[in-house]
């Protein structure tokens, strides 16, 4: 462990460095970024670091968190220079926000329950940005499954939610039912509405199940890709490889690892 002092030293640095790159002597690919082309460098390293943590490798999530601040102090060093705001004043936001929205902690506020500190937390964030509705706010660049996630949250925080999680597994086999009929009567339109009832309805049992479902749409994805690959594997030892092979055969062959793998 390093003390505080030592963090800011490091974090000072680091202030430092990207400094010199962007100064007259420093680097031309680093003096030709601008925020848009720093935006894609800051998601991408995000997903980095969300796929570490996935991982659980303690290693790479202290690599990829470091990209992350490096790309928010790039990020501020480009406001600083048009005059807008520096990497302290986004600090000193931050810290002021952590502090107002814990009065439980820093003030006299008593919230008893988590859930008692979230209703009082979307509330106060809500009065401060003076939002009209309790949805404003969620991103709409965010991937549309996190999405539904969020949104689901916000309502459950005021009690508009079901009471448990097989509740809202009724509610998926419901909206399945209707995207089954809209099959059945070939409407395109219907068809768009129902998959979209039936993938807000999943995230919404997932959150109710303690479960992300961007992430565990990530280790599906992760899992079909590894299946796959050892089924294209599995073919080509047959001397069947893909191209060639029949859907039954290749039927054959995913159910046998799955059997396997499990």
């Amino acid at each position: 462990m390093i003390d505080s002092s030592q963090s800011g030293r490091r974090f000072q640095q680091l202030t430092d460095i990207l400094a010199q790159l962007r100064g007259p002597d420093g680097c031309p690919w680093d003096r030709q970024q601008d925020v848009g082309t720093l935006k894609e460098y800051f998601l991408e390293e995000v997903y980095e670091a969300v796929d570490a943590l996935d991982r659980n490798d303690s290693r790479a999530v202290a690599e990829e968190l470091g990209d992350v601040l490096m790309e928010i102090v790039f990020l501020s060093r480009l406001f600083e220079e048009r005059g807008e705001f520096s990497v302290a004043d986004a600090l000193s936001e931050i810290n002021s926000k952590m502090i107002r929205r814990h009065p439980h902690v820093f003030g006299e506020e008593k919230l008893e329950t988590s859930d008692d500190v979230k209703s009082a937390w979307i509330l106060r964030k809500k009065e401060e940005k003076k939002r009209a509705s309790h949805f404003e706010g969620v991103p709409a660049t965010a991937p549309a499954l996190q999405a539904a996630f969020e949104i689901g949250k916000r309502a459950a925080a005021f009690g508009f939610d079901w009471p448990d999680a097989a509740g809202a597994l009724a509610k998926v086999q419901e909206e399945l039912g209707e995207l089954n009929q809209a099959v059945a009567d070939g409407d395109d339109a219907k068809q768009a509405e129902e998959m979209g009832d039936c993938l807000f309805a999943l995230a919404c049992a997932a959150r109710l199940l303690r479960i992300h479902p961007e992430t565990a749409l990530r280790r599906a994805n992760a899992k079909f890709i590894e299946r796959f690959a050892a089924l294209e594997n599995r073919l080509q030892e047959n001397g069947k490889p893909l191209g060639h092979a029949s859907l039954d055969e290749m039927e054959e062959a995913w159910q046998a690892l799955k059997k396997n793998r499990g």
